[in-house]
C-alpha cells in the first residue's frame, strides 16, 4: 500500500511538473517569410526577457500560428501588400501571453525597429492614421552608466563633457532634436556602423572572422540596449537653431 502511495505521489509531482513547463512555453509555427528575414530570432528573445515565456518554432502542430490573415483575421503586420495574422490554436497560456504582448505597442514598436539583411522592413498592424507614442521603460540610470562606458567611445551622451567623441559622430542631445531621434535609437546597433563592432546577445549574428573588429568590440544585452534607449530619451533635446534656409 505504502509502495501504490508513493508512486502516485510521484505521478502527481510529474503532471505539476508538465503543467508548470507548459505555463512557461509554447509551439510557434509562422510563415517561412517572417522565420527566414530573421524577424522572429528578433521578437522572441525579447518577448522571454519580458515574460520568462520562450516560443520554440515548429512546422505544424503549433499552439499558435502567424500565417497570411485571412478575411475575418485581425491584421498582425505587414510586409509591402502581405497582410499577416496570429491565429490560437489551443488555450496554452504562454502563447495567448505571447499574442497579447505582440500585438500591444511595446511588441508592434518592435516588429516596426527590425531591420532585416535583406528587403524591406515590416510594418506594423495596418490601422486608421494615429499618433504612435514610443514608451522606453528601459533602467535610465543603468543606461546613463553603459553610455558613458561604451558610447562615449564615439559619442558626447550628455549636455555636458561625459564621452570624449571623435568629432564626426553627433552627439546624444543633437540626436534627440532629430524628428526620427526615436527610431534611430530603438535600431542603432543595427545601424552602420555599429554592426562592425558591437553585438547585442540574441539578436545580433557572431562576428565575421574575415572581418573582425577593428576596435575593442561591445556585446550587450537587451536589457542593456533597453537601458541606453531610456537613458537617451530622458535627455533634454541640443537647440540647434533654426533650418539653414537657401534662395
Amino acid at each position: 500500500m505504502a509502495r501504490l502511495i508513493l508512486c502516485v505521489i510521484v505521478l502527481i509531482q510529474h503532471a505539476t511538473a508538465a503543467v508548470g513547463q507548459d505555463d512557461n512555453r509554447f509551439t510557434l509555427r509562422v510563415a517561412a517569410e517572417l522565420e527566414n528575414s530573421g524577424l522572429m530570432a528578433y521578437l522572441l528573445p525579447r518577448f522571454a526577457l519580458k515574460s520568462g515565456r520562450r516560443a520554440e518554432l515548429v512546422a505544424d502542430g503549433a499552439d499558435m500560428e502567424i500565417d497570411s490573415a485571412g478575411p475575418e483575421d485581425t491584421p498582425l503586420l505587414a510586409r509591402e501588400d502581405r497582410i499577416y495574422a496570429i491565429v490560437a490554436q489551443n488555450d496554452n497560456a504562454a502563447a495567448a501571453l505571447f499574442a497579447s504582448w505582440i500585438g500591444s505597442e511595446i511588441g508592434q514598436n518592435a516588429i516596426t525597429a527590425f531591420v532585416p539583411a535583406e528587403g524591406v522592413r515590416f510594418s506594423a498592424a495596418p490601422a486608421e492614421a494615429e499618433v504612435t507614442v514610443i514608451v522606453f521603460d528601459g533602467d535610465a540610470a543603468l543606461g546613463a552608466r553603459l553610455a558613458k562606458a561604451h558610447c562615449g567611445r564615439c559619442h558626447r551622451v550628455d549636455a555636458g563633457r561625459s564621452g570624449m567623441g571623435i568629432g564626426s559622430t553627433p552627439s546624444f542631445p543633437a540626436l534627440r532634436s532629430l524628428a526620427d531621434w526615436d527610431e534611430r535609437f530603438l535600431s542603432f546597433y543595427a545601424l552602420n556602423p555599429h554592426p562592425a563592432f558591437l553585438r547585442v546577445a540574441e539578436v545580433s549574428p557572431p562576428f565575421d572572422p574575415a572581418f573582425p573588429p577593428a576596435i575593442h568590440p561591445v556585446e550587450l544585452t537587451l536589457a542593456e540596449v533597453e537601458a541606453i534607449q531610456a537613458y537617451a530619451a530622458a535627455l533634454e533635446p541640443m537647440d540647434l537653431g533654426a533650418p539653414v534656409q537657401s534662395n
